[in-house]
């Protein structure tokens, strides 16, 4: 959540304030409309959001070069830039790696794709489409990119996604044939398998791999699907490619066994038949029922009794002579945190760290701890950055970046929580209480 009031007022030398429009949209409906004015409004509507972006784009920009002048000579530069890119992912509320995104595409449009930043002004193009120019000519030098966007510049009006990424990747092969290749490296380097959670309590596991690997597994699961639907097999040839992928991959004929998943729900969910739903870490909340059954259907399960306070319903502190975080202190902090702890941040948790460091005299406990990923651990160790525990009930936190914004988090409602104050009614509160 945003602190507004922390932050500087430009009102003094902007004389766009964006928050009018804010005010200005929220009672048009188009109920005084006709159906052609209805028609006009929404294209106008859509140039809107594109000439947004665009602004978005040179401020973007702006602020990143502002960033680059006051950091000293000696700061690296990918420093700098994970910082500006947090600071960006934040006001815009997304995640710290779409906020990388949003730096990139920035810098590109503005720097070296000057007729493309110029057709996302007018509202030619949408966002996206401009991002797919930028994605596509990322390999390329600057001279080959502002030649691309020079020729690409009479072909964009009623060009779709697929045809502006296509249009793109031709001009730049014929400018630079060895671009090709530098993108195969790239991405062949970036190949990862990733988890995400699916509709209906389900799951994606991806794995991003070169061609010629990622066709082998499929024909080779395939394969073995059509061979056991040929003996008699009832299931459908994804039923059987998907139980194989599983198969294979655990070593284990079904569901369950001796692999260690994480469920937390409350005693009556497990053990009263409650309908309140359980959090299973790494996905997020499943139906109690199917919490039920995942005990049930396991060879083997071991339950940990965590201990909440009466009051508050918060699970109780723990603390360690240790500086690092680790064994049940880790544990119990990724049980509570479940994601991320940056604001609009679901990546899962890489590092357990002190939300006031040890060097600052934060102790390593369970209310001076937090869970963040990768990239937000590291963005927070840079200059400028700070994170302090506002108050101990539901660990409610306050992140202050570089330029004084203030955005403050507090971990998901444990099962069997009461209902909590929101966010911005709990900062607000504290601020006046301040005050």
């Amino acid at each position: 959540m945003y602190d507004r009031s922390s932050a500087s007022t430009s009102a003094g030398h902007d004389p766009v304030d964006p928050s009018t429009w804010i005010e200005s949209l929220a009672g048009h409906d188009g109920a005084d409309l006709t159906d052609a004015e209805c028609i006009d409004q929404l294209r106008e509507l859509e140039r809107l959001k594109a000439a947004a972006a665009a602004a978005q784009a040179r401020i973007t920009e702006a602020f990143d070069r502002s960033q680059r002048v006051a950091a000293p000579a000696s700061r690296p530069a990918n420093e700098v830039s994970r910082s500006v890119a947090c600071q960006v992912a934040l006001a815009r509320r997304e995640s710290p790696s779409r906020g990388q995104q949003h730096l990139g595409v920035s810098l590109g449009l503005v720097r070296d794709l000057p007729q493309t930043h110029a057709a996302l002004t007018r509202g030619d193009i949408s966002e996206w489409r401009a991002t797919l120019i930028v994605r596509e000519t990322a390999t390329l030098c600057r001279e080959d990119r502002i030649q691309v966007d020079r020729e690409l510049a009479s072909q964009l009006d009623g060009a779709g996604d697929r045809r502006i990424a296509d249009l793109a990747r031709k001009i730049g092969y014929r400018l630079d044939p060895g671009a090709i290749l530098r993108r195969n490296q790239k991405a062949e380097a970036d190949r990862r398998v990733t988890i995400r959670p699916a509709p209906d309590t389900m799951s994606n596991v991806t794995g991003l791999l070169p061609v010629a690997q990622g066709v082998a597994v499929f024909a080779c699961l395939r394969k073995h699907a059509e061979s056991q639907r040929a003996q008699g097999d009832p299931r459908t040839i994804a039923q059987l490619m998907a139980d194989t992928f599983y198969q294979r991959l655990t070593g284990r004929e079904a569901a369950g066994g001796d692999v260690e998943i994480q469920l937390v729900m409350s005693e009556r969910t497990l053990l009263r038949a409650d309908a309140e739903p359980a959090h299973l870490i790494g996905h997020g909340s499943i139906p109690a029922f199917l919490a039920r059954r995942l005990v049930r259907d396991s060879h083997r399960a071991w339950i940990r009794r965590l201990y909440t306070a009466p009051t508050s319903n918060e699970l109780v502190a723990m603390d360690s002579t240790r500086r690092a975080f680790s064994g049940k202190l880790r544990q119990l902090l990724v049980l509570r945190d479940q994601w991320c702890r940056t604001p609009w941040c679901d990546a899962p948790i890489a590092h357990a760290d002190h939300v006031r460091q040890a060097r600052r005299g934060g102790r390593t406990s369970l209310a001076n701890g937090q869970g963040l990923c990768e990239a937000c651990n590291y963005t927070r160790e840079t200059p400028g950055w700070r994170a302090d525990v506002i108050t101990t009930e539901s660990h409610l936190v306050a992140i202050t970046t570089p330029t004084g914004h203030s955005y403050s988090s507090s971990p998901p409602q444990q099962p069997g929580d009461p209902p909590r104050l929101t966010l911005e009614q709990r900062f607000r509160r504290l601020l006046d209480d301040v005050a």
